[in-house]
């Protein structure tokens, strides 16, 4: 039965005999059909950026973003539902206006983390409510502190990381990823890297058309979240679209090749 989630998935308080929560389960499992976020902590700043599907042709670029500014030095991408993923953000103004008025000063991105963990826990807590169905990146870059990019899931858990990736393409984005040195990293290369992985990950015959969204907070925009400039976010763009093209040809040669060959002699 547990196996399953049968009898113990009706609410978000009740464990199954093997210790699982199988609504924050499912959660994730809804993230795992969602377009694709990754953010880059840089050595100069920290750079987010979404693959936004276009569900409509007629839909304006500049509607339902999946990338918001909280105060002035942080960024959130989400994954997921949009709406659930607008509370989060709607919780984090809240929590920097807050932090504002009482201390003087902007909140830092560690705090503001850990906060917004803490509200997205509690939607694990009581049977009235059901967990929220998308994990959120946050990049920070105060003018006092360093880049930040943290991960919130579902299950209210937040961690720090050089580069994070969710959505569908999860777990080829992390491989990609995980050759990059961070520590001479620049946002510059980091605009590039994003549109590389989505628009390599992007399966044209499964996946519908969509659009890059891409933010950074760095040392040139003066550790102010901020949109990519529209020039440099179209160089990004043409590079990937140039790259994935040359790799489906090369793939395409080596299939020539092999059917081209001799068969082999028995």
């Amino acid at each position: 039965m547990s196996a399953t989630g049968s009898g113990y998935d009706l609410s978000v308080t009740t464990f199954s005999p093997d210790g699982r929560v199988f609504q924050v389960e499912y959660a994730s499992k809804a993230i795992e059909k969602s377009g694709t976020a990754i953010g880059i902590r840089c050595s100069d700043g920290v750079v987010l950026g979404v693959e936004k599907a276009i569900i409509s042709r007629m839909l304006l670029t500049s509607s339902n973003r999946r990338i918001h500014t909280v105060g002035i030095y942080n960024g959130i991408a989400c994954s997921g539902f949009a709406a659930d993923a607008r509370q989060i953000v709607n919780r984090g103004r809240e929590e920097a206006a807050n932090y504002k008025s009482y201390y003087a000063n902007v909140i830092p991105g560690n705090v503001l983390a850990n906060r917004l963990a803490g509200f997205v826990h509690l939607y694990t807590l009581y049977w009235y409510y059901r967990p929220f169905g998308c994990s959120v990146l946050v990049g920070s870059y105060s003018p006092e502190g360093t880049p930040e990019l943290h991960q919130i899931d579902p299950s209210g858990v937040s961690h720090s990381y050089y580069a994070a990736v969710v959505g569908k393409n999860k777990e080829a984005a992390k491989s990609e990823l995980e050759k990059i040195d961070f520590r001479t990293y620049k946002c510059r290369d980091a605009v590039k890297e994003i549109a590389r992985i989505i628009y390599k990950l992007h399966d044209e015959s499964k996946d519908k058309d969509f659009t890059l969204e891409m933010t950074w907070a760095c040392d040139e925009t003066k550790s102010k979240h901020q949109l990519v400039p529209q020039d440099l976010l179209e160089e990004a763009v043409k590079n990937a679209k140039d790259l994935k093209a040359k790799e489906e040809q090369d793939s395409d040669d080596d299939d020539d090749d092999d059917d081209d060959a001799p068969p082999a002699k028995k």
